[in-house]
């Protein structure tokens, strides 16, 4: 049913109207209003606080806890060294004879070769007297995370290189790995075996640092029979099941993150997932110049393009391949 309004100036009753506009009744004295005829006065209302988009926290350039102590020189490229231990003596010595010299063995070297990392942007003058939000320290916002994102996927990189690595189920080969190779409790109890067979140092007390993605920890939390993770938490540690955590298991902390490496490069174009084990100095870093935020200067004639980015000077490599491992799976609730 139509409403039914009276105007402020008197007179009868109408219907189909209001008080925005529209014809006159000289009988009545009465404006008639319509909704076509207001519709310049209706308009849409905008929130002028604008969100980010989703984002991941960046961890895996804190794997890079090596980096050069001593550096001699500026350089495109940074040596650093590893002396080779003697090997051990364990015949006695005779009471009459001098011992023969032992040279000490050459150093290994790593090289971590330095790259020109950045980013940049332009903001207009008009951009920034017409955008109904505050875009200034929006755009800086946006740059410093990408700066941060960017560096952090280099470190990955870098990780990736990695030569020891282990493939779930069955499989030999990242393009032989498929959606029900899941990372088990097995896996992680042999890597950490490794890593502690190659005197790998851990990073926290006697644990390892593991890196796992969110669908790839669902497997492993949802392995079931004996030697699983599921049982020992179910009768002594129900709260990390309340919550959701992996936390310390089987000689490793681990950590969630979406932003582990995967791709659909397992058989039959499965989604293989990359899962990492460090200790100490798995990974080396060494910066020329550290990535920073950068506001460039304004040299249009007009003065209505403003630049702002980032830059940096760094570089990642292996550093101790024994304190590193890398296992490819697949996972069961993200099969391509």
């Amino acid at each position: 049913m139509a409403d039914t309004y009276t105007a402020l100036s008197g007179g009868v009753a109408t219907t189909n109207g209001g008080l925005g506009g529209g014809a006159y009744s000289s009988n009545n004295n009465v404006g008639t209003f319509t909704p076509s005829n207001g519709a310049g006065l209706v308009q849409k209302a905008y929130d002028r606080l604008v969100e980010f988009a989703l984002r991941s926290q960046p961890l895996l350039r804190s794997v890079a806890d090596k980096r050069p102590a001593q550096q001699a020189m500026p350089g495109s490229s940074v040596v650093l060294q590893i002396y080779t231990d003697l090997a051990q003596a364990t015949t006695a010595l005779s009471e009459q004879v001098d011992p023969d010299a032992t040279a000490i063995g050459t150093p290994s070297q790593v090289t971590v070769t330095l790259n020109e990392y950045g980013n940049a942007s332009l903001v207009t003058r008009k951009l920034q007297l017409f955008s109904l939000a505050d875009v200034d320290p929006a755009i800086a916002d946006i740059i410093a995370f990408n700066m941060a994102d960017s560096i952090d996927e280099v470190a990955q990189t870098a990780l990736r290189a990695g030569t020891n690595v282990y493939y779930g189920g069955a499989a030999t080969s990242t393009a032989t790995v498929t959606s029900g190779m899941a990372l088990t409790s097995a896996l992680v109890r042999k890597t950490v075996a490794k890593l502690r067979a190659g005197k790998a140092v851990p990073r926290k007390g006697s644990m390892y640092w593991a890196a796992v993605h969110p669908e790839v920890s669902h497997d492993l939390r949802a392995e079931t029979g004996a030697g699983g993770w599921r049982i020992p938490h179910e009768y002594q540690a129900n709260d990390a099941i309340w919550a959701g955590e992996i936390g310390e298991y089987e000689g490793a902390f681990f950590v969630e993150s979406p932003r582990l490496y995967n791709a659909t490069d397992g058989a039959s174009s499965a989604r293989v997932f990359r899962s990492f084990f460090a200790g100490k100095q798995a990974l080396a870093e060494a910066v020329a110049e550290e990535p920073h935020v950068v506001i460039g200067p304004v040299t249009d004639k007009l003065m209505r393009f403003r630049p702002i980015g980032w830059y940096g000077v760094l570089g990642f490599s292996v550093y101790r391949q024994a304190a590193l491992y890398r296992i490819e799976t697949g996972s069961s609730i993200n099969p391509t």
